[in-house]
């Protein structure tokens, strides 16, 4: 078919911000819709890393650049992707936005709640749309669990526990921007455990209370959290976060104890009830019911980026609701920056973080936050961007 219309309409014209490893994600999952979209720039400081990404991709329409300005002026471009460093994220959204642009960016949104909060407004004021990556809520596991807990299926959540645990070599902080509270905007919670703080707020909302702590126990390149840890306060229920980049496993889930029995991502059920003495004996019956209810719900025909980038695409054809807001993304930060929080005062931290807290201004927050090592290896870039994702969130 002729790219050039799209049942009488053109294709969205898409630029990709930046050319390093999630970029060529971004890439591929929009090639998967040629009857939608077309790629048309690729923009990045290193002009021959964007040329690579064209030339590995096939992208024969579209132009490398240096320049985001020359990128966001070009008339047919209608939407970008943002693949920059974290610290990054704000001021080019806004930027896009401020050019007619709908914008879909990278987790984590931005360093900042105040930074959310100028994207999202730039989003409204200009009326485009603004889409973090929440690539993790189009698992089949993840997406099952989440039916189940908003149908009730397995009565009330009583208890959840979330194990984001990762692994990095020490060399992964040679880059220049990781490893920095300027660039990277944090350790583990930030770049890592933000899918788990995702799903748990898409399943469960936001907490009342937060209690945590932060510590760098293997990473010496990085003035970053390497591990931490979070006791989440909800009404008549408890939840745990951990989160880690030292964990060889990489043995990631989110489990649920429910009323009725267990839920979690890896699939897993259990259902208990009791003796006459109080001690547990299998429930058969509510285990067989839980697994009958998971099998039944149909697995996703799309997964992970290129399921959510088709739904930003539809919802910019007008053809769909979005699914991922600006104001999702927000939520996931202002969790991230209670946990931050509590882990420098040593105290519990009530949400919601109101404006003129020192943890929503990006500034106020880095000058609060320790440095747990000096960064002192830089590299530009790596000779390799392979992404390894060991278990992967939502297997």
């Amino acid at each position: 078919m002729d790219n050039s219309t799209r049942n009488g309409e053109k294709p969205i014209g898409i630029a990709i911000i930046g050319s390093g490893a999630i970029a060529q994600v971004h890439a591929a999952a929009y090639t998967e819709f040629p009857a939608l979209c077309e790629i048309r720039a690729v923009c990045d400081l290193y002009i021959d890393k964007a040329q690579g990404l064209i030339d590995r991709n096939g992208l024969k329409d579209a132009k490398a650049c240096k320049d985001l300005d020359e990128a966001l002026a070009a008339k047919d471009i209608d939407a970008v992707s943002i693949c920059l460093p974290p610290g990054a994220h704000a001021e080019t959204a806004i930027k896009s936005l401020n050019a007619g642009k709908h914008v879909l960016v990278e987790k984590p949104m931005a360093p900042s709640l105040a930074e959310c909060d100028a994207m999202i407004e730039a989003a409204e004021k200009n009326g485009k749309i603004l889409s973090p990556v929440a690539q993790n809520r189009y698992k089949t596991p993840n997406a099952r669990v989440k039916t189940i807990i908003a149908e009730g299926a397995a009565g009330k959540i009583l208890y959840a526990s979330v194990n984001s645990l990762w692994w990095r070599g020490s060399n992964y902080y040679d880059i220049w921007w990781r490893g920095t509270w300027e660039a990277e905007c944090g350790g583990c919670v930030t770049s890592h455990a933000v899918h788990h703080i995702d799903l748990l707020l898409w399943m469960l909302g936001m907490p009342e209370r937060v209690t945590a702590v932060i510590a760098n126990v293997g990473h010496d390149n990085s003035e970053c959290e390497d591990v931490g840890a979070a006791i989440l306060e909800y009404p008549g229920m408890l939840a745990q976060l951990a989160a880690s980049l030292v964990n060889h496993d990489e043995e990631q889930a989110l489990v649920f104890q429910a009323e009725r029995g267990r839920l979690s991502v890896p699939w897993q059920t259990a259902a208990s009830k009791p003796l006459p003495n109080g001690f547990p004996q299998e429930d058969a019956g509510a285990k067989s019911d839980l697994q009958n209810r998971y099998e039944s719900i149909p697995a996703l025909g799309r997964e992970g980026h290129p399921a959510q980038i088709e739904n930003f695409l539809n919802a910019i054809a007008g053809k769909e609701a979005l699914d991922i807001s600006g104001k999702d993304g927000r939520a996931a930060m202002e969790l991230i920056m209670a946990i931050y929080k509590s882990s420098v005062t040593r105290m519990s931290v009530t949400l919601p973080i109101a404006a003129g807290d020192l943890f929503y201004s990006r500034e106020s927050m880095i000058n609060a936050m320790p440095r747990f090592h000096a960064k002192t290896r830089s590299v530009e870039n790596f000779s390799s961007s392979e992404i390894t994702l060991g278990r992967d969130v939502g297997k």
